[in-house]
């Protein structure tokens, strides 16, 4: 199997390192950077390439590492010529150019897979798995918070132009409100508060978020582009009717489990989620991987990544309002 990459900024980067794990052969590059684009064909391999057409007619399969505002484009033109695509989150920068780019896949009949890494992350499965074995019982109230500093404001730089990037609450926030999802449900209706458009100027960006999901869980999802560099913490905190469980990146225990009892107490019980066996971007290209090769099912459908790009546009327009925004149901898309 040869991959080839599209763009080879930091996701590109990372996603290419992943790659070199698994048996496929990366083909080469395709980048506004033809410096970066040699940096990491010395690393990892393959070639750069100066047209895309060229990169598509070398690689079985496509990596799409680009600015978010890109990847209807990139992957309409990597569908039409009959390559399965790995696209980093979010899917789009809209749900229309997502629905139109899983249009696409599903006409040219090729796999789409949407990285949403955190469903990769050991203490976030571990904590779905718990949840999903039944002991806890049905979840009720998700807690989930993500903080880091702003992106740099330097000219060129995508992630600070909020036409492209959606800003902090599509970037960012994106990762948790797929995970609500994945935890509690479909959701309805979405709520948010947001100061970062009041202080464009300060590195100040912070929202917090309500998630009322269909089964009747609550999602109280706070994301930050305000923390002092290089400061970054991921906590969650499932209530369940039957237990609790939390994690926090900052502690030493992966994760703490708690049962409700009908007489006396138990402590904790912590649960390691063996961090370090392997990086969740690796995790990922494997999964997807092991689905070309094996048929294994995808582990990130595309309605998943399509539902992601829905809530975070709905919070986005709710802040942007001060109202609740409800949510239509998406059509079917194949996954």
């Amino acid at each position: 199997m040869r991959v080839g990459l599209i763009g080879t900024g930091f996701m590109g980067r990372v996603h290419a390192a992943a790659w070199a794990q698994t048996p496929a052969e990366i083909a080469g590059y395709f980048s506004l950077s033809e410096a970066a684009g040699r940096d990491l064909a010395g690393q990892f391999g393959g070639q750069v390439f100066a047209d895309l057409d060229e990169l598509l007619a070398a690689c079985d399969v496509v990596d799409i590492c680009t600015p978010t505002h890109t990847h209807l484009a990139i992957g309409r033109q990597a569908a039409a010529a009959g390559k399965p695509i790995v696209c980093e989150k979010p899917l789009a920068r809209t749900v229309a150019e997502g629905q139109a780019l899983i249009a696409a896949c599903r006409e040219a009949g090729v796999a789409l897979l949407v990285a949403q890494v955190v469903r990769f992350f050991p203490e976030f499965r571990l904590a779905r798995d718990q949840i999903a074995g039944g002991e806890l019982g049905a979840p009720a109230v998700i807690r989930l918070r993500r903080g880091t500093f702003q992106p740099r404001r330097a000219e060129g730089n995508w992630y600070v132009e909020f036409d492209k990037s959606g800003g902090m609450m599509l970037d960012l926030m994106i990762h948790d409100f797929d995970y609500a999802r994945w935890i509690g449900g479909e959701v309805d209706q979405v709520y948010a508060r947001h100061i970062g458009r009041r202080f464009p100027e300060a590195g100040v960006d912070h929202a917090l978020v309500i998630l009322t999901h269909r089964g009747g869980a609550i999602s109280h999802v706070e994301g930050s582009w305000a923390y002092p560099p290089p400061l970054f913490r991921t906590q969650l905190e499932i209530a369940c009717s039957n237990g609790w469980v939390r994690h926090d990146s900052e502690e030493s225990t992966a994760l703490l489990v708690r049962l409700h009892q009908q007489a006396g107490e138990i402590p904790d019980v912590p649960l390691a989620a063996s961090p370090l066996l392997e990086n969740p971007y690796t995790t990922q290209i494997r999964a997807f991987y092991r689905h070309l090769t094996e048929g294994t099912p995808l582990p990130v459908t595309a309605a998943d990544g399509l539902a992601a790009v829905q809530i975070a546009l709905g919070a986005i327009e709710s802040a942007q309002t001060g109202r609740p925004v409800r949510l239509p149901a998406l059509p079917e898309v194949a996954s």
